[in-house]
């Protein structure tokens, strides 16, 4: 990846068109499972988005391989989404803006009382 790309995100861009390509190819429940999948992850992301590509990859990676197997969206992912998607982010440690800034608040206020 170049500074450009970096700078402009048309790398995550075409990341994305290949995830969307990919998944259009898995079947009616597993594509709607991506958009949920998708949805709820997003909240776990930092500024750019870039801690989730590898997370996303490997969860689609997870559906295709499923899929193939014959597996029900429900056997892999369970009725929660949104819990596998924070339990993912979090064995992943991808840190959400608000987790950052949270962080950055409390060793500032830490600093000013001299701790």
């Amino acid at each position: 990846m170049n500074f450009w790309e970096k700078i402009t995100g048309s790398d995550m861009t075409k990341e994305f068109k290949a995830f969307e390509s990919r998944a259009k190819k898995l079947p009616a429940d597993y594509q709607a499972a991506w958009e949920e999948i998708k949805v709820n992850l997003w909240t776990h992301s930092d500024f750019t988005g870039r801690n989730l590509m590898p997370i996303l990859d490997g969860v689609l990676g997870l559906l295709e391989e499923t899929a193939a197997d014959g597996q029900g969206v429900q056997e892999v992912l369970g009725e929660d989404i949104k819990g596998f998607c924070s339990a993912l982010a979090g064995e992943e440690g991808a840190k959400s803006y608000r987790d950052k800034w949270r962080e950055q608040l409390n060793n500032n206020v830490a600093k000013k009382l001299g701790k």
